[in-house]
Parts: structure tokens; C-alpha cells; sequence
């Protein structure tokens, strides 16, 4: 053992090594076999943050503006020895910032590393505040504000997983250095005005119908912009486990009886759930009656909006549950769970037509193979949606199942073919009748008139 110690001590630096343990890393550059897959959406477009695109020639141009930002912030506060103390703390947190980053900067000197930080820290938070004020401050000389492309393309690079610096970092700025008078009453901290400033993100979610103490709890302690965009769609449940088949595809269970339906407006991105009435769920045809929803198999799905930065947005988020929640995969369990119902443009068409999915791209194709594409390279152990997955398998492979699909796909689709095959039956159990009655008369009153 003791041999062992000094060998380590011959590769590596005991304070490195110390260092390496202690870190509490939360940004990082994304995995390489990810990266190659597509490096698009984890690139930034026109602005860097933090210090992995630190310095490169393409985000030169940004740097007037976040100069510009942060002599607009100077005024804003109109407190020097207030700034100087913010600098001052950064300082005293340098180490902590650092580790924040997997990989290190030996060549970003002390007093560089802390103005980047500063400068960047500032340039964000008089954004946000522009934001939340409706760019009542001099936005007719701002091109972020006036330029919605550059806008857009900016709150897109704040949640590249790359492109962070540490959420405490921004917490401290707006707790010590920001006017009381620039925060609204209900931005009690930073978090608040963040969710305002990424509401585009949040369409799906159920934020804006939560209570403040709900908000509280799900967006207490964020790493940083790219958690906090996760935190918009975390399931209410997380319960994790293994799932024993690999789901079919929507197609596939719809021809089983499933019924597909887009989820409360209120629930959570990720909140999807399956349920039937054990006995009632048997007589599947009649759950085209209306108030007859216990007959169903129901699988419902909150909808999801597909547009042109969607894939940006899930592969930053699975590149960073793959680093850092390896054993919380919530995001790649969704986006899982859609590659198993999406294999061609068909189940696409089929979600669409439910209103499960809404989106902008050019075809259903293009849907089909933007979600068959973001699973590629990503390792998951387990799922948070395994009980429901079980469950529909289940569901699948019961001839029963199959059989009475069958019979509602052709007599009971809608509800005027069903109240027609329901007539029709009426009609032959009534025919049915009268002619027992008719044989009856027949073949009976005869013997009774010889009695």
C-alpha cells in the first residue's frame, strides 16, 4: 500500500489529486462520441459564457455588447464600492468557480479568469433585467433588444451545457449588487427571474400554474442555466427501475386498443401515465361513447412542441444527465420512451393526428428522424417509466386486446358508427326476438288447441 501511495505521488500531485477529489463539477464539455453524432446544437452561435469558447475569434464581436451591457448595468446600480465588493467575492471564490468546470485552465490567469467572470455574470443579469422590464431601458440603441434573431440566437446559447458559469455566481450578483427597486415583488431571488427570462423553454410545463412554494422546490439549487431548463420537465414521480420488453410502437399499440391522448396542460413534460379499469377496460369498443372513459386504455402524454431548437435543447440536456446525473436519466428516459413509439413517419402522423405532438419542421419525416437520432451513443441503466412500459406490453400482448381493438377500429371509430352498430344490434336482437316469439306461436298453439 505504502508502495502504491508513493507511485502516486510520482504521476500525479497530491494537491491535484486532493483538488480532483474535492471538485464539484457541474459543467462540462460534451462526451466526444456525442459531440460526433452532431456538433451543431452544442455549439455556440454568436456569444460565449464561461471558459471553454473563452477567446475565439468568432464571439469577438459580442464583446461590445457585453461592454455595452455592463456599463448599462454601471449606471443601473450607481454603486461603486457595491461592484467592487462583488469583484472582491469573486476573487475569495475563484478555486470554487473553477472546479465547477471538468476541465481546467492552467493557461487563464487568476485576475483574467475573475474579469471574464465578471464581465459575463453582469452582461446576463442586465440582460434578464431588460427582459423583465419590457427593454424599458434604452432599447432603441440596443440590438439584442430591437434585433429579435440576435436575441432569439442568445437566450439559445445560454443553455448550451458548454456555455455556463455557476448559478451561484449569478445569485450573489443579484442578491448584493442589484437595486431593490430593479427587482419585482415576485422575483424574491434570481431563480424567479430566470424562469422568466427562458418562459420559452417552459411552454410545456405546468410553471406558470404552480404555487410559489411548488416553484420554490423544484427550482431550489440549480448548477446552472442548463439544469435549470431540466428542472422545467422533471417528472412528478422518479421512481426508477428496468423495464422487462422494449415498448412497441404507437401504431402498434393503437392496434391493441391503446388510446392515445394529449396530457393536462397543467402536468409536466415528462409526467406520462397508462391507465385502465381492470373488468371495464375489457369492453374497450365502448369507450367512444362520450362519459365512458373508464371502458379506455388511456395513455396519456403531455404535449410536446417540436421546432427548430428543439433538438438543441434535448441533446444539451442528455449530454449533461449523461456527465452528471448518470443515475437521474429522466430526460433520456423521455426521449427514450419516443424513439420506442416513433420508427417511421407513420407513428408520427398517428401522435399528430392525437395531438400528442405539435411541431414546426418541414415533415413528419423529419420528426421521425430527429427523435431516432437523439438516443444515438446515450446509456441509460434503468427508466422512470418501466411500470408503464410494463404495462402496455402487458396490455399488447393479449389476444382479447387485440380482437376487441379490432372490432372498435371498424364498428365503433367515431361515435356515429358506433351509435349505428349499436342500432343495428338493437334491430337483430329485437329480429331475433320476434321471430323466437313467431316459432313459438307456430309450433305451440297447435298442441294447446289439442289439449
Amino acid at each position: 500500500m505504502a508502495h502504491a501511495n508513493e507511485m502516486v505521488k510520482h504521476v500525479i500531485d497530491i494537491g491535484e489529486l486532493q483538488e480532483l477529489r474535492l471538485s464539484q463539477r457541474s459543467i462540462y464539455k460534451v462526451p466526444h462520441n456525442l459531440r460526433k453524432v452532431k456538433e451543431e446544437p452544442y455549439t455556440p452561435q454568436c456569444i460565449s459564457i464561461g471558459p471553454i469558447h473563452f477567446n475565439k475569434q468568432e464571439f469577438m464581436p459580442m464583446q461590445e455588447h457585453k461592454l455595452r451591457y455592463f456599463q448599462f448595468f454601471w449606471n443601473r446600480v450607481s454603486n461603486e464600492q457595491a461592484m467592487m465588493n462583488y469583484k472582491d467575492y469573486l476573487k475569495t471564490k475563484e478555486r470554487e468557480i473553477r472546479q465547477c468546470y471538468a476541465e481546467k485552465f492552467p493557461d487563464m490567469a487568476n485576475e483574467k479568469f475573475v474579469d471574464m467572470m465578471l464581465l459575463d455574470a453582469v452582461f446576463i443579469m442586465e440582460l434578464f433585467l431588460r427582459n423583465c422590464h419590457n427593454n424599458s431601458f434604452g432599447e432603441s440603441d440596443d440590438l439584442i433588444l430591437t434585433q429579435s434573431w440576435l436575441g432569439r440566437n442568445i437566450t439559445r446559447d445560454l443553455i448550451l451545457l458548454e456555455n455556463q458559469i455557476p448559478f451561484f455566481v449569478l445569485q450573489k450578483l443579484y442578491d448584493n449588487v442589484v437595486p431593490d427597486e430593479n427587482k419585482k415583488k415576485e422575483h424574491t431571488c434570481f431563480v424567479h427571474l430566470a424562469i422568466e427570462y427562458f418562459a420559452f423553454y417552459d411552454n410545456q410545463t405546468c410553471s406558470s400554474h404552480e404555487s410559489d412554494e411548488t416553484k420554490k422546490d423544484r427550482f431550489e439549487e440549480p448548477k446552472h442555466f442548463t439544469d435549470l431548463i431540466r428542472c422545467f420537465y422533471l417528472p412528478t414521480e422518479r421512481e426508477s427501475g428496468c423495464a422487462r420488453h422494449v415498448l412497441r410502437t404507437a401504431t402498434k399499440l393503437h392496434e391493441s386498443g391503446v388510446c392515445f391522448e394529449k396530457g393536462d396542460v397543467k402536468r409536466r413534460l415528462l409526467d406520462i401515465t397508462f391507465e385502465k379499469t381492470p373488468i371495464l377496460s375489457l369492453f374497450l369498443c365502448f369507450g367512444c361513447f362520450p362519459y365512458l372513459d373508464h371502458f379506455k386504455a388511456r395513455f396519456r402524454i403531455p404535449q410536446l412542441k417540436l421546432d427548430h431548437t428543439t433538438e438543441c435543447v434535448f441533446r444539451n440536456l442528455i449530454a449533461f444527465e449523461q456527465c452528471h446525473y448518470p443515475e437521474k436519466p429522466y430526460i433520456c428516459n423521455y426521449v427514450s420512451l419516443l424513439d420506442s413509439l416513433i420508427h417511421t413517419k407513420l407513428d408520427v402522423e398517428f401522435l399528430v393526428e392525437k395531438e400528442v405532438i405539435v411541431h414546426e419542421l418541414g415533415s413528419d419525416k423529419e420528426v421521425a428522424t430527429l427523435v431516432n437520432g437523439l438516443c444515438k451513443h446515450v446509456v441509460t441503466n434503468s427508466t422512470s417509466y418501466y411500470e408503464t412500459i410494463n404495462k402496455l406490453n402487458e396490455h399488447y400482448v393479449s389476444n382479447w386486446n387485440h380482437t376487441v381493438a379490432a372490432l372498435r377500429l371498424v364498428y365503433f371509430k367515431d361515435l356515429w358508427r358506433a351509435s349505428s352498430t349499436v342500432v343495428g344490434i338493437a334491430v337483430l336482437v329485437f329480429a331475433v326476438f320476434q321471430f323466437l316469439r313467431l316459432v313459438g306461436v307456430v309450433f305451440y298453439s297447435p298442441r294447446m288447441s289439442k289439449m
